[in-house]
Parts: C-alpha cells; structure tokens; sequence
C-alpha cells in the first residue's frame, strides 16, 4: 500500500493505493496557517489515522508546492512560504518513523498521468499546468526527471519565446518572481483574464473567454488568439529541448476544449522540423493527479522493500 500526501495552500489531502493504482482510502483536511510544525503533526496524523482504519503499513510519498535544495537539503521556491528553510523531508521522517519520497507537485502531477493517466505507456511525458500558475513536470520512462537544481519542468518562469520591440518589452507584465516578461505572466488563467480586461474593461474568467470567443464576441476572439499564439510559442521550446512523446495539460485552463483542437498545430509551426503535430491531452486524474502521483513516488517492486524497514 502506498500513501500519497499532497501538501497545499489550503488543504493537506492523503490518499492510499492498493495493487494496480485501486484507491482505498481519501481524506483532506485544512492545510494549519500557524508554525511549521503544525504541518508536520498534521501530516503525521493524517497517515497514523489512515493506516488505523485500514489496518495495514504503507509507504509515504509527498507532493509539496515547491522543491529541496540540494546544496542545503532545505525546502525553497515555496508558495506556501511557512516552509521554507525547513527540512520537511527528515523532520516527517522522523515523527513517521519511516523513509519517504519527496517532489514538487508539479512532478507529481507528471508522474500521476504518466504512470495510469493520459500519458501511461508513454516514454517521455510532460505535464503541463495552467492555472493560477504555469509550471510543468517532466517524466521519462515513468520516472520524475529532477535536474542539477531541482527545476526541471518549471518552465513557467522562462520568458515568453519570440521577438519583442521595445515597445512590447515596455509593456511585457512583471510576475511575482521578479523577472519581466515570463510564460506565467502571459499565459496563465489570471494573465488572460487580465488581457480582456485591459481590452475591454470587464471581467471574465479563461474558460468563459474561450467560450465567447467559439460563440463570436469579437474582443474575446482577439484575446483568444493571442493567447493561443503565445502558448504555441512557449510549448514549442518544450518540444524543442525534451521533444516529448505526449503533453498533458492539467490546471483550470485545460478544461478549454479548443486547446486540443487548436495547440498541436501551432506548436508544430513554432517547433525545429518535426515529423507531425505534437500529443497535447488532457489529463485523466484532474485534482487528483497530484496526490496520486505522490503515492507512485514509490513504485510497486520498491514499496515492500522500504516497509520491511523500521517502521513504528
């Protein structure tokens, strides 16, 4: 059996799986907004309980919204900044009792649809999020591709691909890491709702632009397009460097039908010479893909090994 723990902003979510990927148990709880440790006991808590009720050991893995350092072994690049500089792997651990498995959601996430999602059976599997955020995972032969600093797939904060005149450098937006210019500020559900407001003056999400655009409101057609083009663009230097077998999209925005009809395309007119359209697929999993991919951190000829080791 295995756990898998999703650490988030607002919720903690454990779920465990028994042969084949069955679900056997799921609960989430309020994420503490106090002091560290008060994450650590609820995680602790969340898998004592879990292995109580269905009266069986299993191994742990953890998504978390950000990655271990490995110069310092520290947690860093956090949106849920009250864990940051903490060493959350060793400290759950030891209140476990147990070795566990550690990645960032987003490699989660990858790892999830690649193992029995859209991208199962797959050998080079990236999984994209567009959401509130741009970020991605990297998979290859069903195993989470890490890099030298632990940002493999966090292409979201490389800047948008495609000249820019000065003018258009003026105007690219500031995002929140820093830089001017990234993939996030321009191609996340926020960014695009914030270039119809500009355009416009009103509101409306990504889902309901997309929407009105396939409906012929002109402005949300404008908007759209744009917004498709830049996509094309940034996807395209995935392709162009892991030249993957198949991208699945998660977060909000792939819930948009017209990104599988219009995306491959694109992405083959910015891409070096491929051979045909890349794979762009929506996952399977949805919310779930980032707590199951937590649970597949540990794959199924590793979890007995790992348990016949001190446990509580």
């Amino acid at each position: 059996m295995r756990f898998g723990i999703d650490i988030g902003g607002t919720k903690i979510e454990i779920i465990a799986l028994g042969d084949g990927g069955r679900e056997l148990l799921r609960r989430r709880v309020p994420t503490p907004q106090g002091a560290y440790a008060e994450t650590v006991r609820t995680v602790r808590d969340l898998v004592f309980d879990g292995e109580a009720a269905l009266g069986e050991r299993g191994t742990v893995g953890v998504a978390i919204p950000g990655a271990i350092s490995r110069r310092t072994g520290l947690i860093k690049n956090a949106n849920s900044t009250r864990l940051i500089g903490h060493p959350l792997d060793k400290d759950l651990e030891a209140v476990l009792g147990r070795p566990i498995r550690m990645e960032n959601d987003a490699n989660c996430f990858a790892l999830s649809e690649a193992t029995d999602g859209a991208g199962a059976g797959y050998g080079i599997v990236f999984g994209l999020i567009a959401g509130t955020g741009v970020g991605g995972g990297i998979c290859v032969e069903g195993r989470v591709l890490r890099g030298a600093h632990s940002i493999a797939g966090e292409w979201g904060h490389n800047p948008l691909p495609g000249p820019l005149t000065a003018e258009e450098i003026a105007k690219a937006p500031r995002c929140y890491c820093g830089k001017v210019g990234c993939i996030e500020s321009w191609c996340s559900g926020p960014a695009l709702a914030a270039q119809y407001n500009r355009r416009t003056g009103a509101t409306r999400n990504g889902t309901e632009i997309a929407q009105a655009a396939a409906e012929g409101d002109a402005d949300c057609a404008v908007v759209f397009e744009n917004f498709l083009d830049r996509f094309a663009r940034a996807i395209a230097t995935v392709v162009g460097i892991v030249d993957p077998d198949a991208i699945v999209l998660g977060g909000g925005l792939s819930n948009i039908d017209a990104l599988y009809s219009e995306l491959p395309a694109r992405v083959e007119r910015y891409s070096f010479m491929p051979e045909g359209p890349s794979l762009i697929v929506k996952n399977v999993h949805g919310d779930s893909s980032g707590v199951r991919g937590a649970a597949w951190l540990w794959r199924e000829d590793e979890a007995r090994p790992a348990l016949s080791k001190g446990i509580r």
